[in-house]
């Protein structure tokens, strides 16, 4: 590795993004180790206890904005974007109707991780018989990583008001990835801001989550809410969850720049079980067997059973009222679990006269 001269790198460069190309990621950028900044919003953000109760965002000293920390001898980090919206998506008109369940559209079909995992190992293999052994850790949500300012140093994007990464050329419709390196690559330009004045996602949150620009308070975010929080979802917060049972995708279906977001081709990312329109009495209906089954291969599947019914419950005290509505939920009045009954008992009230 010593005998490659900085041309041999940036030739290297040009040849990962074809490789990367070819195992079907949209765009390939790469940063250095330097996330002071991030750094310091991350510690603010913590402080504020914006985090709620995902403890592990503070559990690992400074290794999460210190690669190097992570994993010793890391001077470059490979970003990796890949889309993941469905083809003719209509998630706005399941938002519609409070009879169907929303589902974040990353969710439809299979889990993203061992996929992108897998094809950044591919990567890894790639450029080792290229230029011989290296030191590298592919990760996927899989470990302290600063994913997102990863990708903006590395210029996939910027960072949104809602805190989401925003690529003028392809929205924000994408899953990211990394591979942490110890080759002295070149590095990306940074995507500057273009969000401008726009406060679209800001003033569609449903639940205000976004509490200022580049701001969001994980504790009222339906995300959050739906898929972290392993206990009760607070009353307050209900009414404005609407149908959505697992994500929210509002400020991403808002957003001005995702016109631009290309549909995916990936088969496994298309949707499965009907999920992108299915009605809420249906799912409310799987006993844990059958959401096991179901959900076999998918990212919804570890929240388990529990808080799936517990989310149903919601929309369902927030949907119409009808007999079908009305018999789902009496069906569980009496579930062995106390969090769903509770859930139940209140979305019950609302249907009351």
């Amino acid at each position: 590795m010593s005998t490659l001269s900085p041309t041999d790198y940036r030739a290297l460069a040009d040849q990962i993004r074809h490789w990367g190309a070819a195992l079907g990621f949209q765009q390939i950028g790469i940063a250095d180790t330097d996330l002071t900044l991030a750094e310091q919003h991350l510690h603010q953000w913590l402080e504020r206890g914006m985090h709620g109760d995902m403890a592990y965002m503070a559990s690992h000293g400074l290794k999460r904005s210190r690669p190097q920390e992570l994993v010793p001898g890391t001077l470059r980090i490979i970003s990796v974007r890949m889309d993941y919206l469905p083809p003719d998506d209509d998630g706005e008109a399941v938002l519609a109707d409070p009879l169907l369940a929303f589902i974040s559209r990353y969710a439809l079909g299979r889990d993203y991780h061992k996929l992108m995992r897998h094809r950044l190992q591919k990567l890894a293999s790639q450029i080792e018989a290229e230029v011989g052994p290296f030191g590298y850790r592919a990760f996927v949500d899989s470990a302290p990583v600063l994913e997102r300012a990863l990708a903006e140093k590395a210029g996939l994007g910027w960072t949104g008001k809602h805190s989401n990464i925003v690529n003028r050329r392809a929205g924000s419709w994408f899953f990211l990835g990394e591979l942490y390196t110890t080759l002295p690559l070149p590095t990306d330009q940074a995507e500057a801001d273009h969000c401008g004045r726009c406060t679209a996602c800001i003033d569609i949150c449903p639940t205000e989550a976004i509490v200022a620009p580049y701001q969001v308070d994980a504790r009222r975010c339906i995300s959050y809410l739906t898929i972290e929080l392993d206990g009760p979802i607070p009353e307050p917060l209900r009414p404005l969850m609407g149908n959505r049972i697992y994500g929210c995708d509002d400020c991403l279906m808002v957003c001005p720049w995702n016109r631009f977001a290309s549909p995916t081709a990936e088969a496994d990312f298309s949707p499965r079980n009907g999920l992108d329109n299915a009605t809420l009495c249906s799912l409310f209906a799987w006993d844990e067997a059958t959401f096991l089954k179901r959900l076999e291969g998918s990212p919804i599947r570890r929240i388990g059973h529990e808080r799936w019914l517990r989310n149903i419950a919601i929309a369902l005290g927030n949907a119409l009222t009808t007999p079908a509505i009305l018999t789902a939920l009496e069906s569980r009045r009496d579930d062995p679990s106390e969090l769903v009954r509770e859930h139940v008992l209140w979305a019950l009230e609302r249907h009351q006269p």
